[in-house]
């Protein structure tokens, strides 16, 4: 891709994705995450109804009335972006692929978080992380990191969740929020996410395909694994491999739900023909 056609599909994501965290998530996603605590701003004189809890004796004891220490919400917040770029990322039957709606709700999660003054990072992992980028505030920060989720190039198709985790769990080591972004076609990733959900604020956003649920009736189908290169011959004909395929693909979103859910973690699940709006105000108010 050349850095106009590049340059053009930034701009294009961002004025989709910022006008929807300006008129939308803004005042939502600053309602759900709150600040990490507290920090002192003024001390006033007491008024009735006041906590005496925080009173300051120094000052009292100085004018020989009553004065109060006055907090207000540590605001500022660090979210990181926790992208999957393997191989089953580029797929998509409607008018998009996984990757390109991937690339729309961390767009709009990194404005909303930029009218916070938050800090924004990006980690880009298959069956390694690819790509880290540091967390920083401000517009041209998001904007590079919306050009490393559509430039970036995997050196590998497969994937490792845990992996990516342990990452995460290395750098960061203040209370994140964290946005982790997948199909979620893995496993062997639950005690790692729970080690992680135990200090960082974790969100799991399972970004799927209809015709990835189950395999349709079409006779024999030449199908290769975006992941691992294999090609084989399938006879969706046999109700046996419809089945067994079927029965892959729960198990995998199952395990998806139950790990997030011991571990005490959120869960959005985004087909790429419906809303991801809708997902994830109904997401931001249900936590609210």
């Amino acid at each position: 891709m050349d850095t106009k056609e590049l340059l053009k599909k930034v701009r294009k994501i961002e004025i989709k994705t910022r006008r929807l965290s300006d008129h939308i998530f803004g005042g939502e996603y600053h309602s759900t995450f709150k600040g990490r605590g507290m920090t002192f701003s003024e001390v006033r004189q007491y008024q009735y109804g006041d906590d005496v809890r925080n009173i300051d004796w120094n000052v009292t004891a100085r004018y020989n009335e009553p004065y109060i220490k006055v907090f207000e919400e540590e605001r500022e917040l660090i979210m990181m972006l926790v992208v999957d770029i393997s191989g089953s990322e580029l797929f998509g039957t409607q008018e998009q692929f996984k990757n390109e709606i991937v690339t729309e709700i961390a767009a709009t999660l990194a404005f909303s978080a930029t009218q916070n003054n938050d800090k924004i990072g990006l980690i880009l992992f298959s069956d390694e992380v690819e790509l880290y980028v540091p967390p920083k505030k401000g517009r041209s920060h998001v904007l590079r990191i919306i050009r490393e989720l559509i430039e970036y190039k995997p050196k590998s198709k497969q994937t490792n969740i845990a992996e990516a985790l342990k990452f995460l769990s290395n750098v960061m080591k203040k209370k994140t929020i964290v946005f982790l972004l997948s199909d979620f076609i893995a496993d062997n990733y639950e005690r790692t996410l729970k080690i992680v959900s135990n200090k960082h604020d974790v969100t799991g956003i399972r970004v799927y395909d209809r015709r990835e649920e189950d395999i349709p009736n079409l006779g024999m189908v030449q199908m290769e694994d975006e992941e691992t290169g294999e090609s084989i011959l399938v006879n969706t004909n046999s109700k046996k491999v419809r089945m067994n395929y079927g029965r892959f693909y729960r198990e995998k979103v199952d395990f998806f739900k139950d790990s997030f859910n011991k571990s005490g973690a959120g869960t959005i699940n985004c087909r790429v023909d419906e809303s991801y709006v809708k997902k994830l105000l109904g997401y931001f108010k249900r936590r609210g």
